[in-house]
C-alpha cells in the first residue's frame, strides 16, 4: 500500500480498533446474559439492542461534519474509547433493566464518535487505489476484537448454562468481571491513540489539493489516481453546496449502497445479541456460543485480508451482492442446527461460511459511498452511511425481538436474514456494477 513510515497513523488506528471492538463484542454478549438473569425476555433484549443505536442515530451527521472540520482527529477517537469505556462500566454496576438500557446508549455513543473519526481519517488520507485495503485492514481490526471478545467472555462465563447457573452468585459475579474487563479494554485504547502525531498526514500538504478540496480536506495521501481527480473535478459544482442528508441521498447508487451496508450490519447486531438466546435454549453454553461468535469474526477477518486480491478480481458489484445473499443463507441455517439437530461443528462451519460472506461487504460500502460522493463530502457521506446504520440498529432488534418473543430466538435471526436476502434481491434486480 505505502512506505511502512507512511503508514503509522493507519497501524496505531488498528491498534485502537481492536482494543474498542474486542471490549464492544465482549460486553454486548455478555449484556444479553445480564438481561437474562436480571429477568428479561426476548423482546427487551431487542430494545436494549436498539438503545444501542439510540444516539448515534440522533448524533451521526453532526459527528461527521464535526470530523471534516478537525484539523486532526486523534483526540476524537480517543474520546471515542473513552466514552465506550464509561458505557462498559455503566453496564458492570448497572443493577436494573433502565440503567442497562442507558449505559447500552452511551456505549453505541461511543463507538459512533470512534468509528466515524476512524472512517474519516481514512476517507482523507488513502488515495483512491489503496481505499479498499485501507478500509479492509481498518475493518480487519474489528473482526479480530469481533473474533477476540466472544472467546474472552465465553471463557469467563465458563460452560454452565444459564439454566444451571441463574441462581449462582458466582455466575452473576463472573458476568460483573467480564464486563469490568470490557470497559478497561476500550480505555486502554485512549493512551495508544496519543501515540499519533496530532499533525499526522500534513506531511502531504505540498501536493496540490484534489479540485474542490477545501483546507480540511488537505490531508489526503499523495499520488490520487487520474480517475479521483476526474472524479473530483466532476463533482466540484456539488461538493461547493453543503453535504445535507437529501442531497447525500441523491447521489446515484448511495440508497443501495446504504441499504447493503445497513442490513450487514443490522445481521451482526442480532447474531451478537440473540446468539446467546438461541444457546440458551438449545442447551448450548456460554463458553460454546462464544466460540461460534467468534468464529464468525475470524471468518470475517480472513475475508477481510484477502479483500485486496478479491477486489482486483471481481467488481465490488458482484462481491457486495455474494456477502449479502451468502451470508443470509448459510447464518439462516445456524438456529436450526443448534437447536433441532444439535450439530454443533455444522453451526461452526455454518458461522465460518456467513462470517466470510459478511465480512467482505461493510469495507466495499465505505469505498462505494466514499467514492460516489466528492472528496469534499467524504466525511459527511461516511456519517450518513452510518445515520442508515443506525436506523438498522435501532429499528431491527425491536423488530427481531417482536419476531422472537412468538417464533423463539432463532426468529430474530431470520428476520434479519430476510433483510439481507431484501438487499441482494434489490442490487440483483438494478443490476449495479460498482
Amino acid at each position: 500500500m505505502a512506505k511502512r513510515g507512511e503508514l503509522t497513523w493507519l497501524w496505531i488506528m488498528i491498534a485502537a480498533a481492536v482494543l474498542t471492538q474486542t471490549a464492544l463484542n465482549l460486553l454486548r454478549p455478555v449484556t444479553s446474559y445480564k438481561l437474562l438473569v436480571l429477568g428479561a425476555g426476548e423482546t427487551w433484549v431487542g430494545l436494549a439492542t436498539a438503545a444501542y443505536a439510540i444516539l448515534p442515530l440522533i448524533f451521526a451527521m453532526s459527528l461527521g461534519r464535526l470530523s471534516g472540520r478537525l484539523p486532526t482527529l486523534r483526540g476524537m477517537i480517543a474520546i471515542g474509547g473513552a466514552v465506550m469505556g464509561l458505557g462498559g462500566l455503566g453496564l458492570a454496576f448497572g443493577g436494573s433493566i433502565a440503567v442497562i438500557m442507558v449505559s447500552s446508549a452511551v456505549l453505541g455513543m461511543g463507538h459512533l464518535v470512534f468509528t466515524i473519526a476512524g472512517q474519516t481519517v481514512i476517507g482523507r488520507r488513502a488515495s483512491p487505489a489503496t481505499m479498499d485495503a485501507a478500509f479492509g485492514w481498518f475493518t480487519a481490526a474489528f473482526s479480530i476484537g469481533q473474533m477476540a471478545g466472544p472467546l474472552i467472555s465465553g471463557f469467563i462465563l465458563g460452560n454452565a448454562t444459564l439454566g444451571e447457573a441463574s441462581h449462582s452468585a458466582a455466575f452473576a459475579g463472573r458476568i460483573d468481571a467480564a464486563l469490568w474487563l470490557g470497559a478497561g479494554c476500550s480505555l486502554l485504547a485512549v493512551p495508544v491513540m496519543y501515540l499519533m502525531r496530532a499533525d499526522g498526514g500534513r506531511r502531504h500538504r505540498a501536493h496540490p489539493p484534489a479540485a474542490g478540496a477545501d483546507p480540511e480536506d488537505r490531508t489526503g495521501a499523495p499520488g490520487e489516481t487520474a480517475a479521483a481527480a476526474t472524479g473530483a473535478a466532476q463533482g466540484a459544482g456539488v461538493g461547493a453546496e453543503k453535504p445535507t442528508m437529501a442531497r447525500i441521498w441523491r447521489v446515484a447508487g448511495i440508497p443501495s449502497h446504504m441499504l447493503a451496508s445497513l442490513a450487514l450490519l443490522a445481521m451482526l447486531d442480532i447474531l451478537t445479541a440473540f446468539m446467546p438466546l438461541v444457546g440458551e435454549s438449545a442447551g448450548v453454553a456460554p463458553v460454546w456460543v462464544g466460540v461460534l461468535l467468534a468464529v464468525r469474526g475470524g471468518a470475517s477477518f480472513v475475508s477481510r485480508i484477502v479483500l485486496p486480491w478479491m477486489s482486483r478480481r471481481w467488481s465490488r458489484h458482484g462481491l457486495v451482492l455474494v456477502s449479502l445473499l451468502a451470508s443470509a443463507v448459510a447464518l439462516g441455517f445456524v438456529p436450526p442446527v443448534l437447536q433441532a439437530w444439535g450439530a454443533s461443528w455444522l453451526a461452526l462451519a455454518l458461522m465460518a461460511v456467513g462470517g466470510f460472506a459478511l465480512g467482505i461487504g461493510q469495507p466495499l460500502t465505505m469505498s462505494l459511498v466514499s467514492q460516489a460522493v466528492p472528496s469534499t463530502w467524504r466525511g459527511p457521506a461516511l456519517a450518513f452511511r452510518l445515520v442508515g446504520n443506525r436506523v438498522g440498529q435501532v429499528v431491527m432488534p425491536v423488530v427481531a425481538g417482536l419476531v422472537a418473543a412468538p417464533l423463539g430466538p432463532a426468529g430474530g435471526i431470520w428476520c434479519a436474514c430476510l433483510i439481507l436476502a431484501a438487499s441482494g434481491t434489490e442490487r440483483l434486480v438494478a443490476g449495479r456494477r460498482s
